[in-house]
């Protein structure tokens, strides 16, 4: 049956014409900037003769001879408006490079926060921040980004659709930052190697400018963008300026990335143990582009052992906890095989109620299990674009593992969108996995989904998918439809979504499993005319869980209230009304079994985030209320303490009280400690102990990128149990040094 209605929906993928925004409908090139009475912004790239010095002192004579871009329009606090702190850009390039180069001026420069050099940290637009955006096919939906402090701390990231963000992309580029006495000055250069772009010399590109003037809490755009998108607003490639004038010359885009290692590791968990053994790998990455906008990816005898620890999380549900994706490789073009309704989400305050709706593609089903590390021999991603089509192609070949018991596997996966009317979307994914870890045999998910933009506000969407496993027949369905508006004063989201028994998605994240959601949200928000309130809003909502056969799972009432403050600072109230139906027995802390049965209880959560520019800044969270028959209170803070720009301390702490028959106390305790000689250097320490699983993990990381996209990595990782009897126990150890070079020709 779900081969019967996947075949014609693929083929309906070319029914569809995409939006064209052809070369020739762009305006003509304007002196620098140009803005018609519609509010469209014009901008022109201005060829050099000789590269830039990025130093960030702003001192070539290019700046002298060449006019400034100017005229930055506020988001916040009042939309629409002139920007109070005036902003100049230069937009130039030669045969290799693309330059952005800015004077932030400030009226009061003693004011200004800049206390975070660490790469792609979120910390970054909470100091005084200069942001570009590229859409370099100018679809009006997706674009690559750039930010820097005013410490030269720098952030790179995708938008795919102008929704799914992938912040931990990372590519070449260089920048550096400058003071003056009436505020910063930033240069930036990015090579066209960085960028994928249409064929062609000529090229005509969306553009758009972001500048966060902190101390003030103020946030302006070259072009005009809604409130409603807050610091999100720079995804926002259909409201874009047209960047005209820029030429790309032909040029080969190959890069080689070898790497090296030698390791030092003990683990006692193992059987038998491994004390003290000393290895050490090599292996390679290679980038080709093959056009312009399609990039081939290989990777041989691939490592991570440069990746930081996962953040530990208590977790009192009986549900899965999902965890990010940390690992390079997966990284980028990670926004291409993005399923289904990945993205939606508007501005709700989510803290209550995680997402259920499944994930097709979730790449920490490939190279990680619960018993360690899967070896990755080989893998190879093609990615990018091909006219109105988004194509995402992966294959990845594991080497047994004997701890979790998984033979050689296969994984691939097959992902096309075709861009339809002017902010709309069709696509349909496949994934195979070659040995199934339920049966014997493989597993294969087949979907299709599609989402259309009826206005900047209003998204509807949905996906149908289906699972064959082989020794599982029947019930392997899973679809959702989904209504989502989102404008800065209303908003409301309305979805549906089922998961049968046998619906089973193995290269996929399910948290929950057999089961049919009904969801509402509403939101109603207003900003008062002065004073300290910048907005004030007001979130009912109502999630409604059965199994596929109608018995009510779970039900959750909730009630928010979410203030935000012109100083940065917010504060939040939930109320929550819960039932929840236990069809086994569920052991919610170690020797803590909560019995079959129905329960209703009820939650509050207060919590109150402290705006960047205090000393002590982060959220201060209190939730009290019942638990399946008992009490739980909680406690938990997790924030930043300033010391100065070269030291970062960020501590958190959570301690969940419950009492039900037998009462437990969970108790989470954390610290990242971070020294950062430079924005491309620094010593990270991630320190965590946690009661739930009786475990005290460090985790010391020096990262040196000595040049642009060449890195030397030291790792030590240390596991510890916590028992009573032989406290602090060495259960793993280990000791990586790591050195990657990449070589672009």
């Amino acid at each position: 049956m779900f081969f019967v209605r996947l075949v014609p929906a693929l083929l309906a993928l070319g029914l569809f014409r995409a939006t064209a925004y052809s070369d020739d409908a762009a305006p003509a090139p304007p002196a620098v900037v140009a803005r018609d009475s519609s509010g469209n912004v014009t901008v022109r790239a201005t060829r050099i003769a000789e590269p830039i010095v990025v130093d960030g002192l702003l001192d070539d004579e290019t700046y002298r001879d060449v006019q400034s871009i100017t005229g930055f329009i506020q988001q916040e606090p009042r939309e629409g408006e002139e920007a109070t702190e005036a902003t100049e850009v230069w937009l130039l390039f030669d045969d290799d490079n693309v330059y952005v180069s800015a004077r932030c001026w400030d009226s009061h420069p003693e004011r200004m926060i800049g206390n975070e050099m660490r790469r792609d940290n979120q910390a970054l637009s909470r100091n005084e921040n200069f942001g570009v955006m590229f859409d370099t096919f100018h679809d009006r939906r997706n674009s690559f980004m750039f930010h820097v402090n005013v410490l030269g701390g720098l952030t790179d990231a995708l938008a795919v659709d102008e929704r799914n963000v992938n912040k931990d992309w990372n590519t070449v580029w260089n920048a550096r930052t400058g003071r003056f006495e009436e505020g910063w000055t930033v240069e930036i250069a990015i090579p066209f190697k960085s960028l994928r772009f249409r064929s062609g010399r000529e090229q005509v590109w969306g553009v758009n400018f972001r500048r966060i003037v902190q101390w003030k809490n103020e946030v302006s755009y070259l072009t005009e963008i809604p409130a409603a998108y807050d610091l999100r607003g720079l995804v926002k490639a259909s409201s874009a300026a047209t960047l005209v004038g820029l030429e790309a010359a032909p040029a080969r885009n190959l890069e080689v990335k070898p790497y090296a290692i030698t390791t030092l590791r003990t683990d006692q968990t193992l059987v038998p143990a491994v004390e003290n053994d000393l290895g050490a790998e090599a292996g390679f990455d290679v980038k080709y582009g093959i056009t312009r906008s399609l990039v081939a990816d290989v990777t041989v005898n691939t490592d991570f052992a440069q990746v930081e620890d996962d953040e530990i999380q208590v977790n009192l549900t009986r549900f899965d906890v999902q965890y990010p994706e940390k690992r390079e490789f997966f990284l980028e073009g990670q926004g291409n095989f993005a399923f289904g309704n990945a993205g939606f989400g508007g501005d709700f305050n989510d803290q209550g109620s995680p997402n259920n709706a499944p994930i097709l593609f979730f790449s920490r089903r490939i190279g990680i299990s619960d018993a360690g590390v899967v070896p990755i021999r080989a893998g190879a991603r093609v990615t990018g674009k091909a006219g109105p089509y988004t194509l995402g192609v992966l294959s990845i070949h594991t080497d047994e593992f004997e701890p979790a018991g998984f033979d050689p596997t296969g994984f691939s996966v097959l992902r096309v969108k075709r861009d339809i009317l002017r902010k709309s979307q069709i696509g349909a994914l496949f994934t195979h996995r070659s040995e199934s870890v339920a049966t014997e045999g493989s597993n294969e998910v087949f979907g299709i989904d599609g989402s259309i933009g009826l206005s900047d506000a209003l998204v509807v969407g949905g996906y149908y998918a289906g699972s064959r496993t082989e020794g599982l027949e029947g019930d392997d369905e899973s679809y959702r439809g989904i209504f989502d508006y989102n404008s800065d004063l209303y908003g409301l989201r309305v979805s549906h979504t089922l998961v049968d028994e046998n619906f089973n998605p193995e290269i996929g994240f399910l948290r929950r499993e057999d089961f049919r959601e009904s969801l509402a949200k509403l939101r109603l928000s207003r900003r008062p005319a002065s004073g300290r309130i910048r907005k004030v809003s007001l979130e009912p909502g109502l999630e409604y869980v059965t199994d596929p056969r109608g018995r009510l799972e779970s039900r959750q009432a909730q009630m928010t209230f979410r203030m935000e403050l012109q100083n940065g600072d917010q504060w939040n109230a939930d109320y929550e009304k819960n039932f929840e139906f236990l069809p086994e027995p569920f052991e919610v802390y170690p020797g803590s079994v909560i019995p079959v049965g129905e329960y209703d209880f009820q939650n509050v959560r207060l919590s109150y985030q402290l705006g960047p520019q205090r000393t002590i800044s982060g959220r201060v969270t209190y939730l009290f209320g019942g638990f399946y028959g008992g009490t739980r209170n909680e406690w938990s803070y997790q924030g930043r303490i300033e010391t100065s720009p070269m030291l970062s301390l960020e501590p958190s702490v959570s301690v969940n009280r419950v009492a039900l028959r037998d009462a437990f106390t969970a108790t989470l305790l954390g610290g990242r400690t971070t020294v950062n000689v430079s924005p491309r250097m620094s010593l990270s320490a991630l320190v965590q102990y946690s009661s739930f699983d009786s475990e005290f993990l460090t985790n010391l990381r020096f990262r040196w990128e000595y040049q642009p996209g060449s890195d030397f990595f030291v790792v030590y990782n240390d596991g510890r149990g916590t028992g009573l009897e032989e406290p602090l126990l060495l259960q793993s150890r280990s000791l990586s040094v790591k050195l990657t070079r990449l070589l672009r020709f």
